[in-house]
């Protein structure tokens, strides 16, 4: 039912503006516990989470919550030490090195909070670093234009501002046409005006590319432009919302 926010209450067929969108991740039960030695740190402990084919998610909640952690796993960098994860018909909870390696390169783009840019190589050259390691890719300059940096082609990351680095490391995990994008605190150290800026260069992304991306936020107000939004509490989902309507990036202020 619709809340007084004009949010709707999950359900099992409400999670996507696709009513005929796929399933990208099913996990199931999912756990992740470190072991610090003496010390035992549950990250997250029975996690349920699906995303859907051209879905735009916000994966909301404080530090330490277990959004990163869940991130990891989805995007191979971490397994879990409990539960099951699938991409598609890929069982990443069970898979080895080498088929994790296979499937980060080919199927997710990543996208964190530090550009991790390489400051001798330009905007086109660090790019092309993806592209040229990719089966299919779009050419550098093509993605660079879909986040409109085509005037930024040959220009060094210290040429470039917060933003703009941004959203070259943006087209570069684009370059290689992924199916989902994962993203963790993309606006983390800008400000409105310049996080609004990348924000947008998602949403373009999300839009005409039809690539699923998951959006790591502790920024409430971010919530308003995804389809859905997964709250995150203490290593638990906490809730999980639809949308009604995807607010427009001039709607938000933060």
């Amino acid at each position: 039912m619709p809340s007084d926010s004009g949010v709707i209450i999950d359900t099992e067929s409400a999670t996507n503006r696709n009513d005929n969108g796929s399933l990208i991740f099913r996990a199931r039960n999912l756990t992740k516990i470190y072991d610090m030695g003496e010390v035992k740190v549950t990250a997250i402990k029975d996690v349920d989470f699906d995303l859907f084919e051209g879905e735009l998610l916000v994966l909301l909640g404080a530090s330490g919550s277990g959004k990163s952690t869940l991130l990891n796993i989805l995007g191979g960098l971490d397994t879990p030490t409990a539960g099951d994860v699938w991409y598609r018909n890929i069982e990443l909870s069970t898979a080895d090195e080498d088929a994790l390696t296979e499937y980060r390169r080919k199927h997710v783009g990543f996208v964190f909070q530090f550009y991790n840019l390489i400051p001798s190589l330009t905007a086109r050259e660090n790019v092309a670093l993806v592209t040229e390691i990719s089966d299919h890719p779009m050419p550098p300059e093509e993605a660079l234009a879909l986040v409109d940096l085509s005037d930024r082609l040959d220009h060094f990351p210290a040429q470039l501002s917060g933003g703009e680095q941004q959203r070259v490391a943006i087209a570069r995990a684009v370059a290689k046409r992924p199916n989902v994008l994962l993203c963790d605190e993309p606006t983390g150290a800008l400000d409105l005006e310049t996080g609004k800026i990348v924000l947008r260069a998602l949403e373009r992304v999300n839009n005409e590319l039809k690539t699923a991306i998951a959006v790591i936020t502790h920024n409430a107000a971010i919530s308003a432009m995804g389809d859905r939004v997964v709250n995150m509490s203490s290593g638990h989902i906490a809730s999980s919302q639809v949308n009604e309507h995807r607010a427009t990036l001039d709607e938000i202020v933060w």
